[in-house]
């Protein structure tokens, strides 16, 4: 049986500690508007222990990312960052020029 590309693909689980910008990038541009509760999904780790992670993939990887509130914090954070980079634009305001008086004569 020949595996499934999907098979060959690396997986790594992602702490909201260890996130790197790289991984956040990719992450917002999977999750644009933010993640919902239905894109949570929940397991077990080897301790034991219950984990939440939001699944996305690239082409050669599958991520897993652990979230919690301070990863909510973190991703709303780099959101807001890469909105503002986006309407900002160098020397904007320079090139404005007061609108002129009307005469009331």
């Amino acid at each position: 049986m020949k595996p499934t590309p999907s098979s060959d693909k690396k997986r790594v689980i992602v702490d909201y500690k260890n996130v790197t910008q790289d991984i956040l990038e990719l992450f917002t541009d999977r999750y644009p508007y933010g993640y919902e509760d239905e894109d949570i999904i929940k397991f077990k780790n080897a301790k034991g222990e219950t984990v939440r992670a939001v699944p996305f993939e690239t082409k050669d990887t599958k991520y897993l990312v652990k979230v919690s509130v301070e990863m909510d914090a973190k991703i709303e954070a780099y959101m807001d960052d890469d909105e503002d980079d986006d309407d900002t634009v160098a020397g904007d305001d320079a090139n404005l020029e007061a609108p002129e008086e009307a005469d009331e004569d």
